[in-house]
């Protein structure tokens, strides 16, 4: 703005907008209306960043102009304000009815020009003219504007923010424009779809080799008059393979793609592509028309466990079976030829070892257990026999064949294990790692 002086006077030279306020009829669409908001919230940014801070106090569509570029400008600072400083009696009234928050009548603050500015757009939104906003206002409290109502199809994220901005009570308010517009910025007009999974989570658990597994997640969308739209994604990992949103290596979700409010989505997981007795983690990504735009599943696969077989031994039955051979056999071969009763217990102590071996036998359905069983009982009756009658050559080579063999098996078996182990998992080169 420019001056110069005449004659009889001064003459004052401002800019000329090529713009109309926001009061004369126009058609915005909810994209320009929330810029709108923004533009305005940065010039009141500006202000209430001076020192002092300047409030306006008269913010409605008629001091707002707007042009074709959507260039917004605020006007008609006749009513306001240097600073945050109790208003004298004649300063009450000044402002628009309507446009009005409480605490302007005897403090304003920087968060009452945002109830002017929050009046304002629900009266671009709803199509109000700022003179007939008065019957939004409710009938008990007239600081109170109902319009949720009027607007079905704008986001109830857009609606909370636009709530807050014209909250009677100042603290129940945004502090100032700043945070109002931060607040702002994130949030779409136009109403959009939620998206709520029956699960979060999916745990996969392979009971052989190679399985394909399968679960089921159902996608609802909670917001009414909106139509959801999405397709899954399966997030990258250093350790799979490249791949496309729709095709992966061993993970598949059906559909692909939806548009509808109920979907059922089948995750498959193929494990023969993955490492044996392993644990699995992986993120399934679905973009959508919601909001945020993107949500994330997780997928966690534990494969089966190694197709090597893990003898446990029943060590302590072991030894008892053992001792209790030990002792038959030296009650036997110290009672022959005569018919006795250590003889008698000998032959009941050999028919329970005997039907203990049989039962640890069927219990491990292995080659290996039987073999040491048959060991051991071999072992207990050269033990026994070799303390009754001496140890000679042929009982000797009888305790170096049972006895030797007998105490390496327990070793043979965890080694042979682990050689197969290794053996294994060097063929799993191939194979996606965890």
């Amino acid at each position: 703005m420019h001056s110069f002086e005449t004659s009889d006077g001064f003459c004052l030279i401002q800019e000329y907008i090529h713009g109309s306020t926001l009061a004369e009829p126009r058609s915005f669409s909810p994209a320009e209306i929330k810029q709108i908001a923004i533009k305005i919230l940065e010039i009141l940014v500006y202000l209430q960043n001076r020192i002092p801070s300047v409030i306006h106090r008269d913010i409605k569509p008629e001091n707002i102009l707007v042009d074709e570029q959507i260039n917004v400008y605020l006007i008609d600072f006749g009513f306001a304000r240097i600073g945050s400083h109790d208003v004298a009696g004649s300063s009450v009234f000044k402002g628009t009815p309507g446009f009005i928050p409480p605490e302007q009548m005897f403090k304003p603050t920087n968060a009452t020009d945002l109830y002017a500015l929050g009046a304002t757009l629900i009266c671009l939104l709803t199509g109000i003219k700022s003179t007939k906003i008065d019957e939004l206002q409710d009938a008990d409290d007239p600081y109170v504007i109902n319009f949720r109502h009027l607007l079905p199809q704008v986001s109830l994220r857009f609606i909370g923010w636009l709530e807050k901005m014209v909250q009677p009570k100042q603290k129940e308010r945004f502090y100032n424009a700043e945070l109002a517009l931060e607040s702002l910025k994130p949030l779409d007009v136009i109403r959009v779809p939620g998206v709520d999974f029956s699960e979060t989570v999916l745990e996969f658990k392979a009971n052989w080799l190679g399985e394909k597994l399968t679960q089921s997640i159902t996608i609802e969308n909670p917001i009414p008059d909106t139509l959801l739209e999405g397709k899954w994604e399966v997030g990258s990992h250093p350790q799979d393979p490249p791949h496309t949103p729709d095709n992966h290596a061993w993970i598949s979700v059906k559909p692909g793609k939806f548009s509808r409010n109920h979907i059922l989505c089948q995750v498959q997981v193929d494990t023969s592509k993955l490492m044996a007795d392993k644990q699995y983690k992986r993120q399934l990504i679905l973009h959508s028309n919601a909001y945020p735009a993107s949500h994330t599943l997780t997928v966690k696969v534990q494969t089966a466990a190694l197709p090597i077989e893990k003898i446990k031994l029943p060590y302590w039955r072991l030894i008892v079976m053992f001792l209790v051979v030990v002792m038959a056999a030296m009650s036997i071969t110290g009672s022959i030829p005569y018919v006795t009763i250590s003889n008698v217990f000998g032959a009941v102590a050999v028919c329970w070892a005997v039907g203990m071996a049989v039962e640890m036998i069927k219990e491990a359905k292995n080659l290996f257990t039987t073999i040491l069983v048959l060991l051991i009982l071999g072992l207990g009756i050269s033990v026994g026999t070799g303390i009754i009658i001496g140890f000679n050559t042929f009982i000797l080579l009888a305790l170096n064949g049972t006895g030797l063999t007998t105490l390496f098996m327990p070793l043979y078996a965890p080694l042979k294990r682990r050689k197969l182990i290794a053996k294994y998992r060097q063929s799993e080169e191939s194979l996606i790692k965890p």
